[in-house]
């Protein structure tokens, strides 16, 4: 499955990251590209209205929020998770980003 990035800015964040989190962001991307639709918990989990995230657990528990759209994957933003919930900030921004995609 083809995996793209809505922004720049996201790709910039998460590659910017310590070595090990960018080693398992790329691990994790990776398991996307390989198994896409069919890709299920723990490596990722449905949020809202068609929005996933990718899930990245370590020193950093980081999120990358996507989307399936036709035959591809598009990563819409990402954020380091620092409480066990999800903000609805986080997760309202991201289904305004896909509802913008539609």
């Amino acid at each position: 499955m083809k995996i793209n990035f809505l922004f720049s800015e996201t790709y910039d964040f998460l590659f910017s990251l310590d070595d090990v989190s960018v080693g398992k962001i790329i691990k994790a991307v990776g398991l996307l590209e390989e198994y896409g639709h069919t890709i299920r918990y723990p490596h990722t989990k449905y949020i809202s209205e068609g929005v996933f995230e990718l899930r990245v657990i370590g020193s950093n528990n980081i999120r990358i929020f996507f989307i399936f759209k036709n035959e591809e994957a598009i990563i819409l933003h990402a954020i380091i998770k620092k409480t066990q919930k999800l903000s609805r900030k986080d997760i309202d921004y991201v289904v305004r980003l896909k509802s913008k995609l539609q």
